[in-house]
């Protein structure tokens, strides 16, 4: 009979607890902006290439309309961005950054210096370890 596999021995549950302990980790530097962690994926997006669309927002992050209006709901809230209707398509509802979403960047390149702190790694390691995660998900999306 075949021994179960272990816990420990499996990469999901690696990945799954770095994933929990990096979204705990990101807690505390990000609160003082008034976002969450997934906020704060979205916000990355739109200070890469503002005026996306939703959909080009969810495609980048891999979420749901489902899932990421909610976000969208909120950072229009707290008046990060504005959301409205493409002017050639109204089916397309366009995501800008406000001045106030836009001034969170520099307070949010801190977060990511003191995450690299706390990581404590040499940035060459880090890397490889990032291309080393994004090659297992192109592996497992295909």
């Amino acid at each position: 009979m075949d021994t179960p596999p272990r816990l420990e021995d499996q990469i999901c549950f690696a990945l799954y607890g770095a994933l929990q302990a990096m979204t705990r980790a990101y807690k505390p530097l990000l609160e003082p902006l008034g976002l969450t962690y997934p906020q704060y994926l979205v916000m990355l997006v739109l200070w890469e290439r503002d005026g996306l669309s939703v959909g080009e927002i969810g495609d980048r992050l891999g979420l749901d309309s489902g899932t990421l209006t909610p976000l969208l709901k909120r950072l229009e809230g707290a008046g990060y961005l504005k959301r409205s209707r493409d002017k050639a398509d109204e089916r397309v509802v366009r995501v800008v950054l406000s001045p106030a979403g836009d001034a969170l960047r520099g307070p949010a390149a801190d977060a990511v210096r003191a995450i690299g702190c706390l990581i404590g790694q040499p940035a060459g390691d880090l890397a490889a370890l990032r291309d080393g995660i994004k090659a297992l998900k192109a592996s497992l999306s295909k």
